[in-house]
């Protein structure tokens, strides 16, 4: 496990794009990366431009960037306040099974939000974590999105802590118009910081995937550099990025919103 900090969305997804050849060759082993993104909207293959709601001016105003991804799911905002974790894992050869993966990021999400006090669940038809309400006011409080490319994982789940929620406004949600969004904050009146949100997050993890992780303090993939195989792992991420980007990977199994 690594925590990254905050981290621009472009670099970090370069990351992911090189720890997964990084993976894909065996070099490294399953990898669980947490960050957070500075304000970005992003979109994956299913979304369409009317549910950014925001101007181009405004978001230039505001400096914040539009990227496409090739994850599944609509469009979907990142910003300080929201802890983003991204898995680096290859399902082979035991969990080549793309909903039930997604089953368990967000049971992982779901689970955190129950432990501090909150009725989280899913709600039919919709992906990611929801504070279920009697009445029907059910608001999201975590996102998934994942792209699988040879039963190797990339992108994961946005959990929201303390983030803005006014800033959701910028966008349609997932593309979601009849449902809100809200933040273990605004359920609790509590703040939990990141350091400590992530330490719950990796207990989950091992639960859930019946793993042990190992937090680690360098940088993803600093091992290998000055080695020749750091730049084949360059080299072979930047083109695998420009292929997701501008054609969201034929090859891949997505799902998410």
């Amino acid at each position: 496990m690594h925590w990254l900090g905050r981290i621009e969305y472009g670099e970090a997804h370069l990351l992911q794009h090189k720890v997964r050849e990084a993976r894909l060759r065996g070099l490294v082993g399953d990898t669980l990366l947490f960050l957070e993104h500075p304000p970005v909207i992003t979109l994956g293959r299913g979304a369409k431009s009317a549910h950014i709601l925001a101007s181009p001016r405004l978001l230039a105003a505001r400096g914040i960037r539009i990227y496409q991804t090739g994850r599944g799911g609509d469009v979907t905002y990142h910003g300080p306040g929201q802890l983003v974790a991204y898995p680096i894992f290859d399902l082979r050869p035991d969990r080549q099974d793309v909903r039930r993966y997604v089953f368990d990021l967000e049971e992982v999400m779901i689970r955190f939000a129950q432990s501090h006090g909150l009725n989280a669940g899913r709600l039919s038809g919709l992906n990611g974590a929801w504070i279920l309400d009697p009445h029907g006011n059910h608001r999201k409080i975590g996102a998934v999105g994942v792209r699988i490319s040879r039963w190797i994982t990339m992108h994961g789940f946005a959990f929201n802590l303390t983030t803005r929620l006014e800033d959701f406004g910028l966008i349609l949600p997932c593309g979601i118009r009849d449902k809100g969004v809200t933040s273990l904050q605004a359920e609790t009146g509590k703040q939990t910081s990141i350091e400590e949100a992530i330490q719950q997050f990796i207990l989950l993890f091992e639960s859930q995937f019946n793993a042990q992780i190992e937090e680690r303090k360098a940088f993803p993939l600093s091992e290998f550099q000055g080695d020749p195989i750091f730049d084949e792992i360059e080299r072979s991420a930047q083109e695998a990025l420009r292929f997701e980007t501008k054609s969201g990977g034929a090859e891949a199994s997505r799902l998410g919103a």
